[in-house]
């Protein structure tokens, strides 16, 4: 069983590390950290953990209670949430837990949405964290 986290930096990502993490513990597994990139430098990859590392202490207050590890994958922007989907399956997830922000009604025509290729696409349940 893993809990599933799709990670980046934005407003909500402090509010969507407190949810995985709270998933994992209810749950009693530990935590997928997925992280979609536009390309992976080998020399960057430590750099990529310790940075998740800080946003779930800074997330939690504390280091997290539960065992997580760091997943990347590249895509391009179009791309981003078809590699959440099979990073997802690729780990196993029994849920995965998302950011979303409020959009547009035109902008969600001419732009797609990651989150909803992902709530469409998944094969497991997708948990989609919003900032109030």
């Amino acid at each position: 069983m893993t809990v599933a986290v799709a990670h980046r930096i934005s407003p909500t990502t402090g509010l969507v590390l407190r949810e995985a993490v709270a998933e994992a513990c209810r749950r009693g597994t530990d935590l997928a950290v997925l992280h979609v990139v536009e390309s992976i430098d080998p020399d960057r990859t430590e750099a990529y953990r310790l940075g998740v590392s800080d946003d779930l202490a800074r997330a939690l207050g504390q280091e997290p209670d539960v065992a997580w590890k760091l997943h990347l994958v590249t895509a391009t922007s179009p791309a981003f949430g078809n590699e959440l989907v099979s990073l997802a399956n690729e780990v196993d997830a029994d849920v995965l837990v998302i950011g979303a922000r409020r959009r547009s009604p035109v902008g969600k025509a001419l732009l797609g949405s990651v989150a909803q290729t992902v709530i469409l696409e998944a094969n497991c349940p997708v948990l989609v964290v919003k900032a109030p």
